[in-house]
């Protein structure tokens, strides 16, 4: 299944969300809005609104109320990547100028922040305590496994569960959240709203592990960005961790992270994807990455049968075959 094709299933409830996305960026001062708005015309998946609306067809679905879930939950994994650009010093994101790039770093970090105080701000007018203290945690996590990134920027020595932690700050606790959240502000019973989460989490290792993939193995036109761009950034990823373990190439794979590290992130790192492509590493990560879907279908088997739920039968599949 394509993703517009799954998307098309909730294209007028998509739009909807997208319009209340562009509007709860409200300030008063031009230039924030006129950064904020950057962000969000650059696209994206929209993943996370997707999830929240799955989620919420397990239950009373109402789209008014959901929205204060979708939308901040959007602007919450936007925050990051406009903080995540700045730490990267990344030039583009999606093919288009990053914030950062286009203004500057201060200007870039604020945006984050003012989009966290917005998504904050609309969560709050769903009158209901666990969502809050679900979301402020996640943030919480979030915010500790950006930090864990950058103490791990060119670490050859980290362990792959090191790495597995990491994603689950980073990625998959959102995605797992979206789902878990959807479902609980729909008032879906308590069972489902566990076994979504637990299809999130699986769904959100996946993506962040075929994420690393693409980064190393795909074209800059799929992905927006140079290949090896997380490399050259200092981000090892679980492809070149498992790559490090196979004897016969680690003395050159190191050598080669080493140069990219010298030149200060600007380096050529073509001959170190050829060695990870050469080596085990790619076929190791993708296995993985089967392994959760897996597991994510597993969860998915113990919700009733609906439409939503063959849904995100095939979003699962999608995640694994995706080329951008």
């Amino acid at each position: 299944m394509r993703r517009l094709d799954i998307f098309g299933l909730l294209k007028r409830d998509m739009d909807f969300i997208e319009q209340e996305l562009y509007g709860s960026i409200n300030a008063e001062e031009p230039l924030v809005n006129e950064t904020a708005l950057h962000l969000l015309k650059a696209g994206g998946k929209r993943l996370r609104p997707v999830f929240v609306l799955l989620g919420g067809k397990f239950g009373n679905y109402d789209l008014e109320r959901l929205k204060h879930v979708a939308v901040p939950l959007e602007l919450i994994h936007s925050a990051s990547l406009v903080h995540d650009d700045v730490i990267d010093d990344a030039q583009t994101r999606r093919g288009k100028p990053t914030v950062k790039a286009q203004w500057d770093n201060r200007i870039a970090m604020y945006t984050g922040d003012y989009i966290y105080g917005r998504a904050l701000v609309m969560a709050a007018e769903l009158r209901n305590p666990e969502i809050h203290r679900i979301l402020s945690k996640a943030m919480v996590q979030m915010s500790i496994g950006e930090m864990e990134q950058i103490r791990d920027f060119f670490n050859c020595e980290q362990t792959v569960r090191n790495y597995l932690l990491r994603i689950r700050r980073k990625t998959a606790l959102l995605i797992a959240i979206s789902c878990q959240l959807g479902a609980i502000a729909a008032e879906a019973p308590r069972e489902v709203s566990r076994l979504l989460y637990s299809y999130g989490y699986n769904v959100g290792m996946a993506f962040q592990i075929q994420d690393d993939l693409l980064d190393l193995f795909g074209s800059e036109k799929q992905i927006g960005k140079p290949p090896g761009s997380d490399m050259r950034q200092g981000n090892i990823t679980l492809p070149v961790l498992f790559a490090l373990q196979e004897e016969d190439i680690r003395d050159e794979l190191l050598r080669e992270i080493g140069d990219i590290h010298q030149a200060d992130g600007q380096g050529d790192a073509t001959r170190a994807i050829a060695l990870i492509k050469k080596s085990g590493g790619s076929a190791k990560a993708e296995a993985l990455a089967d392994r959760y879907i897996q597991k994510a279908l597993d969860a998915l088997d113990q919700l009733p049968n609906t439409k939503s739920k063959k849904t995100l039968r095939d979003i699962a599949h999608f995640i694994t075959k995706r080329s951008h």
